[in-house]
Order: structure tokens, then C-alpha cells, then sequence
């Protein structure tokens, strides 16, 4: 056969093949509410690349996330089903993570690494997993590095699993996940990925909190007078993190992490351009669950008081669409959504909606329509579970009930949104 007889062939073969579906990023950070970033109006810490991912696309003001700690969060994120579907509850303990007991806890299920997998994506997953068995590649991924555990006692010199084995990284594990998913995206650049970039940033719990920042950030923080942070009497319910509250080295921590996680946004989407694959790829920014700072005298998640708390800043998380030529720019949207809504949205979003998970059925709605720039019908409300605490939250009102005995709360959240 001649060389353009060959070449001739090849067009063929694309063109069956049709258009490359898009890529998908999913950037998603530990322990962050919304009100962090400038783009949710904070003013005080710097967050000049996710600001930029929310003027480039679609910004979620009221994205909520169905449960208060990092498992069940990433469980309901990759599965669209709420903990006492999936059954991932609590945060998962070490021993489940590495050793004899270790087991992956979404094996039953098909996720959304599975999912695109199956579809001709390849996938990587780059920083932190904390959803069992972690030493070895599951649910999809071909490409994984990882840690070990789930929480963060510190950002240096912290293990870190690399190629099935652990070994100790000597930097900054924010800028060792954002240098993996570059190199993944790189090594990928000629097929259609999927990179999880799972950052255990900025983490604003334990006693990193009462250390000052390593960063290149920590210079401008310290000393720095926070509008964001409120000093305030602490809240009766406080059970953990006491003494962070109105702390000034708990504050500029909380700055210096957040701006380094916007340090490695940028990086990555800097590599999608040099790789000339930003008009390709969507990419999504959220947290697992929100935290609060201090408002209303609280410092923390959901599970750091007693009772239980289901505080609409403890469940608000950021969540940005981007994707250029495809997701309008400088658009905000108001209606109210949940992590298990991100499965169905995403997998509408890139054509797959006939690969959803139909047993167990998930909760979540697909509004890949309001990507788009679409009207569409929705209902405004949502679920949340931790353990014996439940709350369902409408466009009028919350419900908070504690089995079996309360406190039960209800709030008129047009009248007393916080």
C-alpha cells in the first residue's frame, strides 16, 4: 500500500472514531469552605488562578456538600451516592487504609474512574485517596501516587506512596501532587484523561495549625490583620480545635496553605495551554466539605462539635466548571446542588449519561444543562447524613433532626441564612 494510501486509511479511522470526547481535571482540596477564595468574596487571601477558573466558567454559589469529613465526601463525589448508600460514613480509619485489614471501600460499586475507564479514558490519580486499600491502583486509575493515611499532620517530610511503595517526600506534598498531574497530563496529552489531583490541602485542622506556614506565602500572612477570620465568643457546641479559635498563627496557616493549592491550580492549568489542551479539557474545583474560621464561634467541620452540626458554612464547598468555547465565562449559578449531583453532571456533561450507575440509584440530578448556558427545571433541595445526624435543607428552609433524642433545629433560611 502506498504511504497515502495509508495516510488516506488513518483519516478514515478518525473520522469513525469521531471528535475526541473532552478531558476531565477534577481538582479537589480537603477541608475548604467556599469563603476562602476570592472568588467567593474573601478579601483578604490571595487566589488569583481558581478566581480566574470562575471568571473563565460557571461558579456555584450554593454547592453543599452531603456529609462533614473527607471519605464519605470523596465516596459520594465519585459514586453519586449519599453515605448510607455507599456505606462510608465516618473518616476512615489507618488500619483500613494500609496493612492486613485494608479494603477498598468502593469496590462494590462502579465509579467514576471505572466509568470513563471504560469509555477509552486513561486515569490518574495524584494526592489523596483516604478511601481504603491505598497502596495499590483501584477503581479505574492506571496512574497513582498517594499517601498512606487520610489526615495531615504536616506538608514536609511526610510519606507518600510512589510506584506500590512508600517512601518519604522531602517538599511540599501540595507541590509533589501538582508536579504528578502535570506529568500526567503530559505523558497523556494524545488520548482522552481523566486526572483526579486530590490535594490534602489546605487542610485547616490539627496541630499543623499551630505551626507557622513553610510556604512561599507565609511571609505575607504573617502578622497580617484578617477581615475573614471573625473573633468572636466561642460557640457552646465547640468540641474540637479550641484553641485555634482567634488564633492570628491558626489564621495565617489556613492563608498560606490555601494560596499554595492556587500556586498549583495555576501550574496545571499552565501545563494544559503548553500542552494545548485547554480548549479540550474541563476542569472542576471543589472541596470535600466545607469548614468554618470562626463565624459564629465556631472553628471547624460538622463533626468537630457536640452535637453534630449541620452549619451552612460546614457544608458550603467551592464548586467551579471550566472549560473554554464550552461552559459560557462570567456566569454564576444559584441553584442549589450537592456533591452526589457531581457523577451524574459530569457524566452528562461528556456524553456518558447512559453510563450512570442505575442500582443503587443515585440522588443526584444532572445540571450539565446549566453548563451549558441552558434553562433548566429544578427543584432546590438537599440531604446530609453523619451518623445520627440528618438535614434536609429547601430554598426556604433547614431541617437539622438528631435520632433519637436531638437537639432538633429549624431555621428560616431566607430570614437566618447563617
Amino acid at each position: 500500500m502506498s504511504l497515502l494510501g495509508a495516510g488516506l486509511l488513518q483519516l478514515d479511522a478518525a473520522a469513525a472514531a469521531g471528535p475526541r470526547p473532552p478531558n476531565l481535571v477534577f481538582i479537589l482540596t480537603d477541608n475548604q469552605g467556599a469563603w476562602t477564595l476570592g472568588c467567593y468574596g474573601n478579601p483578604d487571601i490571595r487566589t488569583p488562578h481558581i478566581n480566574a477558573l470562575a471568571t473563565g466558567g460557571l461558579r456555584f454559589t450554593r454547592a453543599l456538600a452531603s456529609n462533614p469529613v473527607c471519605s464519605p465526601t470523596r465516596a459520594t463525589f465519585l459514586t453519586g451516592l449519599l453515605p448510607s448508600q455507599h456505606g462510608v460514613h465516618s473518616f476512615l480509619d489507618r488500619k483500613f487504609m494500609m496493612g492486613p485489614e485494608a479494603y477498598n471501600t468502593l469496590a462494590e460499586f462502579r465509579s467514576l474512574g471505572e466509568i470513563l475507564r471504560d469509555a477509552g479514558y486513561v486515569c490518574g490519580l495524584s494526592g489523596k485517596w483516604h478511601l481504603g486499600r491505598n497502596l495499590q491502583p483501584s477503581e479505574g486509575f492506571s496512574f497513582w501516587v498517594t499517601k498512606p493515611d487520610g489526615g495531615t499532620s504536616e506538608f514536609y517530610d511526610q510519606p507518600v506512596i510512589e510506584d506500590g511503595a512508600v517512601r518519604t517526600e522531602p517538599g511540599s506534598t501540595t507541590d509533589l501532587w501538582t508536579r504528578k498531574g502535570i506529568e500526567f497530563i503530559a505523558a497523556n496529552r494524545d488520548r482522552p484523561f481523566f486526572l483526579f489531583l486530590a490535594y490534602n490541602g489546605p487542610y485547616c485542622l490539627g496541630p499543623l495549625m499551630s505551626r507557622p506556614p513553610r510556604n512561599r506565602h507565609a511571609a505575607r500572612y504573617r502578622g497580617h490583620r484578617f477581615q475573614s477570620f471573625p473573633v468572636d465568643a466561642m460557640h457552646p457546641w465547640q468540641y474540637h480545635n479550641k484553641q485555634f479559635h482567634n488564633t492570628q498563627l491558626a489564621m495565617e496557616r489556613v492563608a498560606a496553605e490555601t494560596a499554595g493549592v492556587d500556586d498549583g491550580v495555576g501550574e496545571v492549568m499552565a501545563a494544559l495551554e503548553r500542552c494545548n489542551l485547554a480548549a479540550d479539557t474541563l476542569v472542576v474545583y471543589a472541596a470535600d466539605q466545607g469548614w468554618m474560621g470562626g463565624q459564629n464561634g465556631l472553628w471547624g467541620m460538622g463533626d468537630h462539635t457536640r452535637p453534630i452540626m449541620a452549619h451552612e458554612l460546614m457544608m458550603q464547598v467551592p464548586l467551579i466548571f471550566h472549560h473554554p468555547g464550552r461552559i459560557p465565562a462570567g456566569r454564576t449559578s444559584d441553584l442549589l446542588v450537592s456533591n452526589y449531583d457531581f457523577l451524574p453532571t459530569v457524566l452528562g456533561y461528556l456524553g456518558l449519561a447512559g453510563k450512570m450507575p442505575q442500582s443503587p440509584a443515585s440522588p443526584g440530578r444532572d445540571f450539565s444543562p446549566t453548563l451549558r448556558g441552558q434553562e433548566q427545571a429544578w427543584t432546590n433541595e438537599i440531604f446530609y447524613e453523619m451518623e445520627t445526624c440528618r438535614a434536609v435543607r429547601t430554598e426556604s428552609w433547614k431541617l437539622v433532626a438528631r435520632h433519637p433524642d436531638g437537639p432538633h433545629e429549624l431555621y428560616d433560611m431566607r430570614a437566618d441564612p447563617r
